[in-house]
């Protein structure tokens, strides 16, 4: 699958792993260059729904439109799918679940 940023930022996190841990801390920042490219790595939506460890789902109330995958147990990533084929996924959001 495609994927785009919502920034400059979440981007470069994902190219340079000591930004990654700059901007969200070791662990997490591991994560989230991992899960992208398991995304990446991905042919389709179906294909995420079936890893149960990425614990993909659809978003609800403010958040409706989007979906998420764990990073770690409090930690998500927020991502949006585009195009009509749903090849196209944007990543939109480093989240703590619970709040800072």
């Amino acid at each position: 699958m495609e994927i785009s940023f919502r920034t400059k930022q979440l981007e470069r996190c994902f190219r340079e792993s000591k930004a990654a841990t700059k901007a969200f801390g070791p662990e997490v920042g591991r994560r989230y260059i991992q899960r992208i490219k398991l995304i990446q790595a991905s042919k389709s939506v179906d294909d995420l729904r079936k890893l149960p460890g990425l614990r993909f789902h659809a978003l609800t109330g403010d958040r409706k439109g989007t979906h998420a995958v764990n990073l770690t147990g409090f930690y998500r990533l927020i991502l949006s799918i585009e195009g009509s084929e749903a090849q196209v996924i944007k990543i939109e959001e480093v989240s703590n679940h619970y709040g800072d």
